[in-house]
């Protein structure tokens, strides 16, 4: 398999093995941060790293579309140990996400005859609650012509859109007392806080259901003075937070209900310019492409908020292994991978130009 331009399978596999012996955890992306910039500059781009800790990659290559392609750099903790191994490579990230921003940055590099500009982007902080990293990108930079987001789709899948999210901190104290008063106390008021979601949300509530919510019970600290319950909800497309909160609120009769993260859900039609780009790319390596919906939540729904332009998720790797410790990829499906990228990247390059304000190089 060749690539276009001077890339080699072997450079393709080295980066993406040299990603996951940089352990990323949320929060301490720094280093893999420093080691993508340094190897994007060899590929020929301009990058940096921005002041949330973002590293941005950027080929200009003429007055074209700007494409954005953009992945995350953390991982979830726990450190793999790093290994090849029968056509498959083993390490934290290999699947979450390193593998699709690895290949993104494999076909960027690769586009040599690109007539626009191609901005490659690994944010931090994508595994945690306020998706940090994806919300200063939205804030600094101008929306580009098109967005592919990277995660693992599987190289012959693209995901149409996910879940939206709300998660919620329930606090609340009572005072000391003894267990047998029948005066509510503060654990029992936490555990009705959640059964109260529960009943509001309907006995159709399925975290496996695209069109239904889906409550979790993240985390729960109490005793019968204080309590503090964490609590997730994923929402379909059309979901009435609002409405959800003023009514769950109205069933907590004491306490505080805080909401620490609310992003709505996304979905993109089967028509858009980058779905089609990438089950082109799909189609050209003789594979019936499938199109899927998530009942999880990416940083597609972060920047969906702000950015009404062409958009889709795609990468190599099989996304039932995210957070597992036998993480993997298997290389001839990362390669795919890259190839259906570059179709994309090839098909995009005609596309309409948004007007926008004159910007630096690495904006």
């Amino acid at each position: 398999m060749n690539r276009s331009g001077d890339l080699t399978e072997t450079h393709a596999v080295g980066l993406l093995r040299g990603m996951l012996e940089i352990p990323s955890p949320s929060y301490q992306e720094r280093a893999l941060a420093d080691f993508l910039a340094n190897a994007m500059v060899d590929l020929g781009f301009q990058a940096r790293v921005d002041v949330v800790g973002n590293v941005i990659g950027v080929v200009e290559r003429g007055d074209g579309p700007t494409l954005m392609l953009l992945g995350h750099l953390d991982t979830v903790p726990g450190e793999l140990p790093v290994r090849a191994e029968d056509g498959k490579l083993y390490g934290r990230g290999a699947v979450d996400a390193k593998g699709p921003l690895a290949a993104m940055i494999c076909a960027a590099a690769g586009a040599v005859d690109f007539p626009g500009r191609i901005v490659v982007i690994g944010v931090v902080e994508e595994e945690t609650p306020g998706s940090r990293g994806a919300m200063a990108i939205r804030a600094t930079h101008d929306r580009p012509d098109a967005l592919i987001v990277g995660e693992p789709s599987g190289w012959s899948s693209v995901v149409l859109g996910y879940k939206g999210k709300l998660d919620l901190r329930y606090t609340v104290t009572c005072p000391a007392t003894h267990p047998s008063n029948p005066a509510p106390k503060a654990s029992e008021l936490a555990v009705d806080c959640w059964a109260a979601l529960v009943d509001l949300l309907g006995p159709d509530a399925d975290h496996g259901v695209f069109s239904q919510p889906g409550a979790t019970l993240v985390q729960l600290n109490a005793d019968l003075i204080s309590a503090t319950a964490d609590l997730s909800v994923r929402t379909p497309p059309g979901f009435d937070v609002d409405m959800l909160l003023h009514r769950l609120r109205g069933r907590l009769p004491a306490g505080n209900l805080e909401v620490l993260n609310s992003v709505t859900a996304c979905r993109v039609g089967r028509a858009t310019p980058t779905v089609r780009a990438l089950v082109s790319g799909i189609r050209r390596l003789h594979a019936h492409p499938r199109l899927l919906v998530k009942t999880a939540t990416s940083d597609m729904n972060t920047l969906a908020e702000v950015w009404d332009i062409p958009m889709a998720t795609y990468g190599p790797g099989d996304s039932r292994l995210d957070h597992a410790d036998t993480e993997h990829i298997v290389l001839s499906d990362y390669l795919r991978g890259i190839d259906v990228l570059s179709v994309a990247l090839s098909e995009l390059a005609h596309l309409p130009v948004h007007d926008r304000a004159p910007q630096g190089s690495l904006r």
